[in-house]
């Protein structure tokens, strides 16, 4: 059963190599995917947000996820099955809600923080060769997930919290859920919120933030609009998007997770 790892370690350390070798180690053929390492440090939500995306065109099998910023702590490590099938082992910290809630919810969950699968001793400041790893190592070779730790109510998971955008006649006050490495800003809205607002592809809206404001165009693609051109489009997960053509919407606007942005049809 392949097993996908999604961590903020970077590459610049041993850790994540340390992770694939304890894997290999349990389950020597185990075939492993690194979805990303590079969630920023300590960002939880941009990691859970990154997972929910990546879930649907992941292999089945289990998911490992660490970020990881209460390590140490009475934090729980946990193990869950998702109402697909899918596995998804990481702490209780809320990164893992969004992946369960697109596999179909829990149906079956266990606190893997004394796992008899863990390596000892275990250390306080990195579960995810400690704990996580050889947890997903050892259900991935097909042990049961009732072994693999003590059983837990779904019900008592902590479960991460997205704001919520309102959409009135003719304009949208949303939030940015997450920044990527280009500067293009994913919003919490969908394409149904421009549409009741009057924005369809090609037209101009009026976007503010922070006290800045710029007019952008509605558009498929970032080559419908020229080079450091504002645009506002539907990104590949399905969330409306700010991006500049070949520049960084981001800086521009000082757009950065949970900051309001106002969407209004331009006149």
């Amino acid at each position: 059963m392949t097993v996908t790892l999604l961590t903020d370690y970077g590459h610049d350390d041993e850790f994540v190599g340390v992770c694939h070798g304890v894997i290999r180690t349990i389950v020597p053929d185990a075939p492993i995917v690194d979805v990303t390492h590079g969630i920023p440090r300590h960002s939880i939500r941009h990691g859970a947000l990154v997972l929910r995306n990546a879930l649907p065109y992941l292999p089945p099998g289990v998911h490992m996820a660490v970020v990881d910023p209460q390590v140490g702590t009475e934090r729980r490590a946990v193990a869950v099955r998702c109402g697909d099938g899918r596995l998804l082992v990481g702490p209780d910290n809320g990164l893992l809600s969004l992946a369960w809630e697109r596999a179909g919810g829990v149906v079956e969950a266990v606190d893997v923080s004394r796992s008899p699968h863990r390596l000892e001793p275990v250390s306080a400041t990195f579960h995810g060769r400690d704990v996580f790893a050889p947890v997903a190592a050892h259900l991935s070779a097909g042990a049961a997930l009732a072994d693999a730790g003590d059983p837990l109510d779904p019900a008592d998971l902590v479960e991460l919290e997205l704001p919520v955008a309102s959409v009135g006649a003719d304009e949208a006050l949303a939030h940015v859920l997450l920044v990527d490495r280009f500067g293009n800003a994913a919003l919490n809205l969908d394409h149904a919120a421009l549409l009741a607002t009057g924005g369809t592809i090609g037209s101009r809206v009026l976007v503010e933030s922070g006290g800045r404001s710029r007019k952008a165009t509605v558009v498929q693609t970032f080559a419908d609009v020229a080079p450091g051109e504002l645009l506002l489009y539907e990104d590949a997960w399905g969330w409306l998007a700010l991006a500049i053509n070949r520049g960084d919407a981001a800086a521009e606007l000082g757009l950065e997770p949970d900051r309001e942005v106002r969407i209004a049809a331009s006149r």
